[in-house]
C-alpha cells in the first residue's frame, strides 16, 4: 500500500555486529535492502531483514504492516537473528569487548526516551563499568570517593562496614538495660551483655562476612565480591535473583548500603525480650550465651537481603526455650529449688 501511494515508511535499522541504528525511509522492502546494504557495506545478494525484537523475517508483504520506526536488523546471506536474546547472549558471553559495549550502551542511553529502557540501560552500564579486579585506593581512586583516608583497600572498608552493622546490634542489646527496674536483675543483665561483647570482640565483630579476602565459609560474597540476596526470612532463596558487587564501582558500593542483614528470629521482637526474660529469675552464668550470641550476631540467624526482600512485618518466629539456659547436670538439678511457675520464654 505504501509503495502504491508512493509513501515511504520510516524504520530504524542496524546490522548484526553493531548496536548503532540508522533511520531509513523506504517505500518497500526492496528499497530498504538496497539502502541498508549501502550503509553497512553488505552484499545485496541474499541479504534479508528481521525484526530486532523477536527475529521474525520481514517479507515484501509484511513490510507495509510494520509500525513506523520499527527496529530492524539487516543480515547477510548466512547470518541469522533470533531476537533481542542475541544481544543479551553476546553481552554475557564475553568480557573482551566490555569497553565497546559500555560505549554502545551509553550511546543508546543518550537517545532513549522510555523511562523503563533508560533504567535497563543505566543498570547495564553500571554493571559493565566493573573495576572489581582492582583492590587498592591507588588503583581505583573513584571507588574510594567519600571513604575515609585510613582505608587503603576495598576489602578493609567492606569489613569495617560489616563490623559497624554488627556493633549496632550490640548497642541495641545494651540499650535494653534501661527498661529493667530491679537493680539485681539489671546487674545480671549487664554481666550478660559484657560476656556477649567479649564473644563479639573475639570474633572481630564478624566483619569477615563482607570481606572477599576471607575464606569461603566466612564470607557472604564470592572471591570477586559478588553478593546474592538470600531471600526474605520466610523463603529459601531470592525469587527475584537480586545480586550486586559493591567492589565493582562506587555506585554499587553506595547502593549496597541499602541491603540488610535481617534477623530471621527477630532481634527486637524475640531475641532481646527472651534475654530480658531469662535474667529475671536467673544469674547470667545460667544462660546459654552461645545461643543468644549466634541469634544476634552470626549468619545462623542473619540473612543478607535486598531492600525489596526485607519484610518488616512480624516474623512470628520465637527463640527455642530449650536452648535459653545451659543444660544442668544431675547435681545442679538437685541443688535447684522450685521458684514457682516460670514464664514461657519466647
Amino acid at each position: 500500500m505504501f509503495g502504491f501511494f508512493g509513501k515511504s515508511k520510516p524504520v530504524k535499522i542496524r546490522n548484526l555486529n553493531e548496536s548503532k541504528k540508522y533511520g531509513i525511509a523506504a517505500k518497500n522492502l526492496k528499497e530498504l535492502l538496497k539502502k541498508g546494504c549501502k550503509i553497512f557495506q553488505v552484499p545485496l545478494g541474499g541479504s534479508h531483514v528481521c525484526l530486532y525484537a523477536d527475529g521474525t523475517k520481514v517479507t515484501e508483504e509484511y513490510f507495509p504492516t510494520l509500525p513506523d520506526n520499527t527496529e530492524l536488523v539487516l543480515l547477510s546471506r548466512d547470518q541469522t537473528w533470533s531476537g533481542v536474546v542475541c544481544d543479551i547472549d553476546r553481552l554475557l558471553s564475553t568480557d573482551r569487548h566490555a569497553e565497546r559495549l559500555i560505549e554502545a550502551a551509553k550511546e543508546l542511553l543518550s537517545d532513549e526516551r522510555s523511562p523503563k529502557r533508560r533504567k535497563l540501560l543505566g543498570d547495564l552500564v553500571r554493571n559493565l563499568e566493573d573495576s572489581s579486579e582492582l583492590e587498592s585506593r591507588e588503583e581505583d581512586e573513584d571507588w574510594f570517593r567519600g571513604v575515609g583516608a585510613r582505608f587503603k583497600t576495598k576489602s578493609a572498608y567492606m569489613k569495617y562496614n560489616c563490623e559497624n552493622r554488627i556493633r549496632s546490634y550490640m548497642k541495641e542489646v545494651d540499650g535494653a538495660a534501661k527498661s529493667i527496674q530491679k537493680p539485681k536483675v539489671k546487674a545480671e543483665f549487664l554481666k550478660t551483655t559484657k560476656c556477649l561483647m567479649d564473644l563479639l570482640k573475639s570474633a572481630k565483630y564478624n566483619g569477615c562476612y563482607f570481606d572477599r579476602t576471607e575464606k569461603e565459609p566466612n564470607r557472604f560474597c564470592t572471591r570477586e565480591g559478588w553478593f546474592t540476596c538470600q531471600g526474605s526470612f520466610d523463603q529459601e532463596v531470592c525469587r527475584s535473583l537480586h545480586s550486586i558487587n559493591p567492589y565493582g564501582n562506587r555506585e554499587s558500593r553506595v547502593v549496597f548500603s541499602t541491603w540488610n542483614l535481617d534477623h530471621r528470629i527477630e532481634k527486637k521482637r524475640a531475641v532481646i525480650p527472651a534475654l530480658l526474660d531469662a535474667v529475671q529469675n536467673h544469674k547470667s552464668s545460667d544462660l546459654n550465651l552461645d545461643y543468644f550470641y549466634h541469634l544476634l550476631f552470626t549468619r545462623e540467624n542473619l540473612k543478607l537481603v535486598h531492600i525489596v526482600c526485607h519484610k518488616k512485618e512480624a516474623h512470628n518466629l520465637l527463640c527455642d526455650r530449650r536452648k535459653v539456659f545451659k543444660r544442668a547436670t544431675g547435681t545442679d538439678k538437685a541443688k535447684q529449688k522450685p521458684k514457682g511457675k516460670r514464664r514461657c520464654l519466647s
